[in-house]
């Protein structure tokens, strides 16, 4: 048994060190392990070459700099993870493995009405259809991360009240998932998710502060901080919908007058055409027509983007992000909404923060979240699965 601080120890913290960021990142060079970790050159290559040799790595060539290179990713025989995401009308499930690759993904529409519990069988239901389509066995399965469009309570686990599933408040839908499929499940709300799959897989790759602002129903932002989700100790951070734009506006459901998301919402911004456009219009729909030209949805489309700009003005004051990536219906808008954020950013920011923020569309569309629900499995679990079974050799003099 190794003692702590002898030599076995610090040779085990080192493995742990170097599969922990291999698994966030899901391919690195040896030279970017080496400046991720801290540690040297000569023992990040001994011990990609044990874990090699173990079958904990693959060690594939590549190019770095223009250079010849070895990229060192996790063997996709060293586990499974599986994202859940359900949204205003769609559950969507993936399988992915810990090298970060894909290896089976579905969607299919669901009833907003819908109990907790119909929605859960049903994602228990394709969670293991889409399982069993990958030949893998279930205990190759380390975890399952799970998305809901509403608050967490970090301390319960209990969804909060949200609009959208509205059969789901109250409900503690990690334990429920969990007793489904007997894993275990982390849970976040879908901004967090949204910023988590953006910043590991789309348009935040390699930044370690990002807003992702997601306009659908609602409006939140998850907020990554030095690299990590903040949720602050409520798990209400983020709420950028209710910062308050004009206190004699609209009444929010939160109860507030004016909130940032009376004006920017779908279920707010709608009406403002139906007389033009009929009762039927959708976000979706009014994002295809502005684009297409419409001028009336055009009108729409750039005043939600000044307002929302005027939100993303108040955090880069407070956070000072290097990024906001803008998710949901309303981005497939592109510049037509991306534009007016950009005059609100510039006109109500501190100037030095707003020259170093970059303002785009997230690079994933709708699946975003079913990514970032995977990506939080890979963040949370920890490095035990991976090298359970792994007999070290006798540690070099490089650790």
């Amino acid at each position: 048994m190794a003692t702590p601080g002898s030599q076995s120890s610090l040779h085990r913290a080192n493995l742990e060190r170097v599969v922990r960021a291999v698994r966030l990142a899901g391919s690195l060079t040896q030279a970017e392990i080496a400046r991720g970790t801290g540690l040297s050159a000569a023992t990040v290559s001994n011990i990609v070459r044990e874990l090699q040799d173990s079958g904990t790595v693959d060690v594939n060539p590549t190019s770095s700099g223009g250079r010849r290179a070895r990229a060192v990713s996790l063997s996709g025989d060293a586990g499974l993870v599986i994202g859940v995401d359900f949204g205003h009308t769609h559950l969507r499930v993936a399988v992915g493995d810990l090298a970060h690759r894909i290896l089976a993904e579905e969607s299919e529409p669901i009833d907003v009405d819908a109990s907790a519990a119909q929605g859960l069988d049903r994602a228990q239901r394709l969670v293991r259809r889409l399982v069993a389509a990958t030949d893998a066995p279930a205990e190759k399965i380390v975890g399952v991360g799970l998305g809901v469009p509403g608050p967490i309570d970090v301390a319960t686990g209990v969804l909060g009240s949200t609009s959208i599933l509205p059969g789901w408040a109250g409900t503690n839908p990690r334990e429920e998932l969990a007793a489904r499929l007997g894993m275990p499940v982390y849970v976040d709300n879908d901004a967090n998710l949204g910023a988590l799959g953006e910043m590991v897989w789309g348009a935040g790759r390699g930044v370690r502060d990002l807003a992702y602002i997601k306009v659908a129903s609602g409006v939140g932002a998850g907020l990554v901080i030095n690299g990590q989700v903040y949720r602050g100790p409520g798990g209400t951070a983020g709420e950028i919908g209710h910062i308050t734009l004009d206190e004699s506006g609209p009444v929010c459901r939160c109860g507030n007058r004016g909130c940032l998301e009376t004006f920017t919402a779908g279920r707010y911004v709608l009406p403002l055409l139906e007389a033009s456009h009929g009762p039927d219009l959708t976000v979706e729909r009014m994002v295809a027509l502005a684009r297409e030209g419409d001028p009336g949805c055009r009108r729409v489309v750039g005043d939600v983007g000044r307002h929302i700009g005027s939100g993303v003005a108040s955090l880069c004051n407070l956070l000072n992000p290097s990024r906001v990536v803008l998710g949901g219906d309303l981005a497939e808008a592109g510049e037509l909404v991306l534009g007016p954020i950009r005059d609100s950013v510039a006109r109500y920011a501190i100037p030095s923060a707003a020259r170093q923020l970059g303002i785009e569309v997230g690079a994933l569309g709708n699946r975003a979240e079913v990514l970032g629900a995977l990506a939080l499995v890979l963040n949370e679990m920890g490095d035990k699965s991976v090298l359970d079974g792994f007999i070290p050799a006798q540690p070099s003099a490089f650790g």
